[in-house]
């Protein structure tokens, strides 16, 4: 029987969370916890998700940053409850927690068919990003907080060999993957071609002889931003679907650039292009 979470909130001088507990929450199907205060603000701040309970710290170690958070569980309906830090590490593992840790529901990935229709109604060009078998959380991670920064209406990720949108993912993105649109393909080459009969232009970051430097290439209109995975960059199938792919200069002794830090000098690129960032 799945466990299912008391509608009583623990008094708060009541004990630490017996272990066996904490162990059960953990196995909970169909959940996860969310850790960190930044993420799981934004977590409840989005409202995306279903909010079961929210761990805070005893109030012998209670910091005023914890309270908002506490204030803002209660209007998702959910329990609050204090925690020891010890049965946090046994429930997280060590993990920068920051005695904080929410049970929520599972990610709420999109449906990709509707990434663009969504896009559309904003009423600018949209714009995509696209992840080749991306596999680390924090590269992830930091590039759904950069999506999000600049104004990415969706991302597409495949089912397999890549990271989903785990706890690790949301604390590497400061939250910001709990307001990004984000979906999950099984052939990342065939949902290139789809968006391309909607009239997208896929450009990829690759150091191709055919590829041109990031600030030469059109990043206007319809767009998806192509960025393959740690080491092996874009597949081939991938690379033969990209209607032009673009270079960032390397003047130093290494070859390549993170993932996430390519993909964010081409996304503000892209938004600079667009006439998005304020004029100074």
């Amino acid at each position: 029987m799945a466990f299912q979470p008391s509608t009583i909130e623990r008094s708060p001088g009541a004990g630490p969370w017996p272990r066996r507990e904490a162990s059960r929450r953990k196995a909970t199907p169909g959940r996860e916890w969310l850790y960190g205060r930044q993420p799981v603000h934004e977590a409840l701040r989005a409202g995306r998700r279903r909010a079961y309970r929210l761990l805070v710290p005893r109030d012998g170690g209670r910091a005023r940053e914890v309270e908002p958070l506490e204030e803002l569980a209660r209007s998702r309906h959910a329990v609050v409850a204090p925690a020891e830090r010890r049965d946090l590490d046994e429930l997280l593992g060590r993990v920068n927690h920051q005695g904080v840790a929410l049970e929520v529901s599972g990610y709420p990935y999109a449906p990709v068919e509707g990434l663009p229709a969504d896009a559309a109604r904003r009423g600018a060009p949209p714009l995509l990003m696209l992840l080749d078998h991306l596999e680390d959380p924090q590269n992830f991670g930091s590039l759904l907080r950069t999506a999000d920064a600049a104004g990415v209406d969706g991302v597409l990720i495949p089912a397999d060999r890549a990271v989903g949108v785990t706890p690790a993912v949301v604390r590497a993105s400061a939250g910001a993957s709990e307001h990004m649109r984000v979906a999950v393909v099984v052939n990342l080459a065939r949902a290139m071609q789809a968006l391309q009969e909607q009239g997208f232009s896929l450009v990829g970051l690759d150091l191709a002889e055919a590829s041109v430097p990031y600030t030469q290439a059109d990043l206007g209109g319809a767009l998806g931003l192509v960025i393959g995975g740690e080491g092996r960059g874009l597949g081939r199938l991938v690379r033969e679907n990209c209607d032009r792919l673009i270079r960032i200069p390397m003047l130093g002794g290494v070859a390549s650039l993170n993932a996430s830090v390519a993909g964010a000098v081409a996304l503000y690129e892209a938004l600079r292009q667009r006439e998005q960032l304020p004029s100074r």
